[in-house]
């Protein structure tokens, strides 16, 4: 059954909370399985992001779509909570630690010229495993650029706009957070020696480049215009790890709402509105901002 429309401004909480619980719970809830450690945690974090929600939408004015207003609550949420439990976030590898330029091995799926079907499965299978447990560990500026883009497939405009970044930064901290992806999936796949590359470095960078860019447009294949034929089998294996990255990213994204869950945030709601004032709201301290 597909979810309801999304509420438009002004629509009652009473019935635009549970719509927008309805339409955008489960991809909250599978955004946050991915930005927390546990599924305790991620039940808290969407139950707070439409308790702040709640709170907001009398403000909501509809200057961006209902779903993004609501990942960037999400996004600041989990941020606050970090630092409330006083987690200090892992500091990112340097860019020249992530380049494969210098690596001497590639996996050897990656590597294969026409890989069999069953060990590209049981490898893609692994992938999602490895690169699911890697999420949780890459520092939180890079996590929540890669989940947005990458897990619940956001723009990088919309990205952008949820984090209140420059799209640039976006791109920055995605093309980081796939590169340590890959490297962390490939230290603990099987490997063959790496072939040598056939062209000058700055060359190389440049596919690389032309690479991602062609990933943040949407897809391991859309727009990238270079032939296979002038890449040497060097940059296709790293290619190939890039793409069974972002596959096995793509994987993670299916998530349900437990009804658990759903009852708990609908009695709040339930609750909230049992308790709001007849009439209109006196005004008094302005409130904080919780999104546009």
């Amino acid at each position: 059954m597909n979810p309801a429309p999304a509420p438009a401004p002004g629509t009652p909480v009473a019935s635009a909370l549970p719509a927008l619980l309805d339409r955008y719970g489960p991809r909250l809830h599978g955004l946050a399985l991915r930005l927390c450690r546990n599924r305790a945690d991620a039940d808290d974090l969407v139950q707070e992001v439409f308790l702040r929600a709640l709170r907001a939408w009398p403000r909501f004015q509809g200057r961006s779509d209902p779903g993004t207003w609501l990942y960037t609550i999400a996004g600041r949420a989990c941020r606050e909570r970090t630092r409330r439990k006083g987690g200090a976030d892992r500091r990112a590898v340097a860019m020249s630690q992530l380049m494969p330029w210098g690596e001497s091995t590639v996996t050897a799926l990656a590597a294969a010229p026409d890989p069999d079907a069953r060990a590209l499965a049981a490898e893609r299978a692994e992938s999602v495993a490895r690169v699911q447990h890697e999420i949780t560990r890459l520092p939180e500026h890079l996590r929540l650029p890669l989940v947005l883009k990458e897990v619940l497939g956001l723009s990088i405009d919309d990205a952008a706009a949820a984090l209140g970044l420059a799209a640039n930064t976006i791109k920055t901290r995605l093309h980081r957070a796939r590169l340590a992806l890959r490297k962390a999936m490939t230290a603990r796949a099987p490997a063959v020696p790496a072939p040598a590359p056939i062209y000058e470095k700055q060359v190389c960078l440049d596919l690389l480049k032309a690479k991602m860019d062609a990933m943040d447009r949407g897809g391991t294949a859309a727009g990238f215009a270079v032939p296979k034929a002038d890449l040497c089998a060097r940059c296709r294996a790293v290619f190939r790890e890039l793409d069974l990255v972002q596959d096995a990213c793509a994987g993670l994204a299916g998530d349900d709402l437990p009804p658990a869950l759903r009852r708990r945030i609908i009695e709040v709601i339930q609750r909230h509105e049992a308790h709001r004032p007849a009439g209109p709201v006196r005004r008094g301290r302005r409130p904080v901002r919780a999104g546009r």
